[in-house]
């Protein structure tokens, strides 16, 4: 039993297996699937897949990548797309300055408006953040946003419980398995169980020993045991506490 918090399986990697993996996942214990948008064609491509399958729901938002593709028509536009049944969470959006494909300005821009719109919506958060953990963290704090993941979570033990105090839970991902990932593995031991989403991120980021690989929900069982062994617990218990903490964050029974 898992919930897959964050895919992207509108990717065009999927275009020739898409509907046989879905099935196939489905039928090996992943529950739910949120579809997280990425801009405005990935947004709609989320909602329509999310439309055709009952275990698939979807975000809606834009990524900093993204962001200088915003203007508020299109903000408008975003915001007809959250009104549909099935999207279930707003995003993802927030800033990465590892990559700089929209200048750092009109990033913290159209973040800022866009979790403007997300508090009018009252839906909650996916948030990105690569190489902009402080300045993430103090938009947030500053904005009336206090329900939502910090997807891919890449920063300190100290701030991950400060979002936490927020409101927050943290999603965790392939990295986790990763050699290098001791500060990652640190945060997992350091946060309650009752705060962490299980995501996968698919196509990116495959777990070892499928780093390299298409990513794919099957390999949140392989996520879930490397939270298992850092806390000393159950596969059983991290798959069915995410599962909970997955299901209330994003109101999938109001859908």
């Amino acid at each position: 039993m898992f919930f897959e918090s964050h895919a992207h399986y509108d990717d065009p990697r999927f275009d020739k297996d898409r509907e046989e993996l879905l099935a196939s996942l489905q039928e090996n214990g992943v529950d739910y699937i949120i579809n997280v948008g990425a801009d405005m064609e990935s947004s709609e491509a989320s909602v329509k897949l999310a439309e055709n399958h009952s275990f698939v729901y979807a975000a809606a938002g834009v990524h900093p990548h993204a962001a200088g593709t915003l203007n508020d028509e299109n903000l408008k536009a975003l915001e007809d797309i959250c009104f549909r049944p099935k999207v279930a969470a707003f995003g993802e959006i927030g800033l990465d300055f590892y990559y700089d494909h929209s200048p750092r300005d009109v990033q913290r821009y159209w973040f800022e408006r866009q979790l403007e719109l997300a508090e009018r919506l009252n839906m909650p958060v996916i948030i990105h953040s690569r190489e902009a953990a402080a300045e993430t963290f103090d938009i947030i704090k500053i904005s009336n946003v206090r329900n939502g993941v910090i997807h891919c979570y890449s920063g300190s033990a100290s701030m991950a419980l400060d979002y936490i105090k927020m409101g927050f839970c943290i999603g965790i991902g392939g990295v986790v398995t990763f050699e290098n990932a001791r500060k990652l593995r640190e945060v997992v031991k350091a946060i309650p169980l009752e705060r962490i989403l299980l995501e996968t991120d698919a196509p990116y980021l495959a777990p070892v020993p499928h780093r390299g690989e298409r990513n794919n929900s099957y390999y949140l069982k392989i996520i879930a045991a490397k939270i298992a062994e850092i806390k000393e617990i159950s596969i059983e218990e991290v798959a069915k506490t995410t599962f909970a903490n997955a299901y209330k964050l994003l109101s999938i029974d109001n859908k």
